[in-house]
């Protein structure tokens, strides 16, 4: 789900996302002393981080520090719950009439 979601992300200059690793999105939130509180779903901060980067990078998210405090903001936010990052994709594709196209999903 991660990659097809990212694969319709565009950055600011209209250009296609590249999905990002989990893995290595763990290790560059490591490498600025960011360590998630709620983690209980693997790919959120990889999806949070596409997102923020293709959307803010460059703009209000200045640097790569400040993206990986982005991330922890968004993923921890005690207002939000567990399914935030997967709650608000989902609804943005009803809003764009994008069809979710769960049986290659799940």
């Amino acid at each position: 789900m991660l990659e097809w979601s990212v694969s319709m992300m565009r950055d600011r200059k209209g250009s296609r996302v590249q999905v990002p690793d989990a893995k290595q999105v763990e290790e560059f939130l490591k490498s600025y002393g960011v360590e998630l509180q709620r983690k209980e779903g693997y790919y959120d901060p990889a999806y949070v981080f596409a997102m923020a980067k293709s959307d803010y990078f460059g703009s209000s998210i200045t640097d790569d520090a400040h993206l990986a405090l982005y991330v922890k903001d968004y993923i921890d936010d005690r207002d939000g719950n567990e399914t935030r990052a997967f709650d608000e994709f989902y609804i943005n594709c009803i809003a764009k009439g994008i069809d979710f196209p769960w049986e290659d999903l799940i």
